[in-house]
């Protein structure tokens, strides 16, 4: 490590059941956890670097550089710690399929993310894979974000996820079409102009609005559209009712829970998007976003 040393490891007491990591970090949420040991994941939160690693009985940390206390409360609001991950399970089970489905595959939560961050990583994420999103989140912040620390035995550099203002110089679009973001280029070029433009505290003052008004307002942004949109509500934004809905989510609906077809359309609409989240909503209630991420999730790691 550079320059920082690292703290003792330190627990979260939480079980497996209430927090997977592997299920967790692996599940297309965010991209910039690193893998660097067995059951061990390294990022940078709040600009500071930070390891967690998994055990039998619970959720180990530690620091590079800054107080344990202090990432202590930041990993249990990044994690929602707070939110019963079992008890949701339970009510979620008395759904059939779901617990047939999801049998053994406790742990996954969802996280609460920076909305900046959140908002500008998706951007990248339409007609795209997950390793090649990674790759375009480690170029956009090797390039504009601040060096934070390199691990040395693994031979990875940390930086911070760029600001908003560092993405919006004259020749940013270029340039980061120059680094392999192709079209979408402009949008994330055009929505950190509009983030910096409204001011740091709007993105974040939309968790105290409701669903609706939040998703409204994400929607006015360059390049977001209703899944983007439902994502950003969903991981960053508290809005746990929110589903984010594409030709697989559909699937999943129309396949597992037996939904009858929206529409004769093949193509996902608009009618279809809002049918499909009002029947996860019916079935799961307020939390249907994160059974909808357990049960998504579940296909990233066995083919159903």
């Amino acid at each position: 490590m550079t320059g920082l040393l690292p703290s003792s490891w330190r627990s979260l007491n939480t079980l497996p059941n209430e927090l997977c990591l592997n299920r967790t970090l692996n599940s297309g949420q965010t991209f910039r956890w690193k893998k660097i040991g067995v059951e061990e994941w390294c990022s940078v939160l709040r600009g500071k670097l930070v390891a967690v690693k998994q055990t039998e009985k619970d959720v180990l940390f530690r620091t590079y550089g800054c107080e344990s206390i202090e990432m202590e409360e930041c990993l249990r609001d990044y994690f929602q710690l707070k939110v019963n991950l079992s008890d949701l399970y339970k009510q979620w089970n008395q759904n059939e399929i779901f617990s047939t489905k999801t049998k053994g595959f406790d742990g996954v939560r969802v996280l609460r993310q920076d909305p900046e961050e959140n908002l500008l990583s998706f951007l990248c994420t339409q007609n795209n894979n997950i390793k090649r999103i990674t790759g375009m989140i480690d170029r956009l912040c090797e390039r504009y974000g601040k060096f934070v620390a390199e691990v040395q035995d693994v031979g990875l550099k940390f930086h911070e996820f760029p600001e908003p203002s560092s993405l919006i110089h004259d020749d940013a679009e270029q340039q980061l079409r120059d680094l392999g973001f192709g079209y979408r280029a402009k949008y994330i070029y055009g929505t950190a102009k509009t983030l910096v433009e409204n001011g740091e505290p709007w993105l974040k003052s939309l968790r105290s609005v409701d669903y609706e008004t939040a998703r409204a307002e994400l929607l006015k942004l360059p390049g977001v559209g209703p899944k983007v949109a439902d994502c950003v509500c969903l991981f960053s934004l508290d809005k746990m009712q929110s589903v984010p809905v594409d030709t697989h989510v559909r699937q999943i609906a129309l396949r597992d829970f037996k939904m009858a077809p929206p529409s004769k359309s093949k193509t996902l609409t608009p009618k279809d998007y809002a049918k499909i989240s009002e029947f996860f909503l019916t079935i799961f209630g307020p939390c249907c976003g994160w059974a909808h991420s357990v049960r998504l999730n579940l296909t990233r790691f066995v083919r159903s």
